[in-house]
């Protein structure tokens, strides 16, 4: 495990290797890739309390399809508030990403963040996990809006044509995420030679059944926390994704 100084130099100069040794290199982006640009999950304790004490209920009951079907005006007040009103810009890790795409060390990104930061920081080939909110769909008649309609809506967004309630096209919590997209990052992630895991953890909820597919020798942890299982990685850089990254030379 590094942290700092020169062995963390030296192990970049590792990290660096092993990237230009590649022939396929896959990057799982968590939820730290997205608090680099300042935003702040909503399930942070720190955070949740704040919605709680707010709204009268936790993140994990208003962002959930139930709070979207029977009280849609509870549901889109917290979604522009929270959500809408506070997206993040793409951070460094997500141009530098699509420099590594460009230089063709990097071939899949599956990221579980919902504001396509990784696309608008110019990456190409990214699975989005949890959807994303700039897609966003009538489930009535199937019309799809951009998120500048939702964000323009007073209210609650209603579909232009059968004036049914709009849904953005992002996973709520207790939602499974699609078969095919779970297929697709299966795939992915067993053909692999290096797993990066950038901002998240083996062991995090979106992560964990998806890394046991890897069957490679080179699992690459960048993450600005410690945690108990990162002894089963074989490289771990404890900092932000970012300042590691933009190291590289990209």
């Amino acid at each position: 495990m590094i942290q700092g100084g020169k062995h963390m130099e030296k192990e970049i100069g590792r990290l660096r290797e092993i990237l230009r040794n590649s022939n396929y290199t896959v990057a799982l982006c968590g939820s730290g890739m997205t608090e680099e640009s300042g935003f702040i999950g909503i399930k942070k304790p720190e955070r949740a309390y704040e919605i709680e004490r707010v709204y009268g209920a936790s993140p994990e009951e208003i962002f959930t399809s139930s709070y979207y079907n029977t009280r849609p005006m509870q549901f889109f007040k917290f979604y522009h508030e929270e959500i809408l009103d506070k997206i993040p810009e793409p951070g460094p890790s997500s141009h530098i990403m699509a420099a590594m795409e460009r230089a063709g060390h990097l071939h899949c990104i599956i990221t579980s963040n919902i504001f396509d930061q990784e696309k608008r920081g110019g990456c190409e080939n990214v699975i989005d996990l949890h959807g994303t909110i700039f897609m966003n769909r009538c489930p009535h008649c199937g019309e799809y809006y951009s998120v500048e309609d939702i964000q323009n809506s007073k209210g609650v967004p209603y579909c232009m044509i059968c004036h049914s309630v709009i849904r953005p096209l992002v996973s709520l919590f207790g939602e499974m995420v699609d078969s095919r997209i779970m297929t697709r990052t299966t795939e992915e992630i067993e053909k692999a030679e290096v797993l990066l895991l950038l901002g998240t953890t083996m062991q995090s909820e979106v992560f964990s059944n998806y890394v046991r597919y890897y069957n490679g020798h080179n699992l690459i942890i960048i993450h600005k926390e410690e945690h108990y299982m990162d002894h089963k990685a074989d490289l771990v850089i404890v900092e932000e994704p970012g300042n590691v990254l933009c190291q590289l030379g990209y």
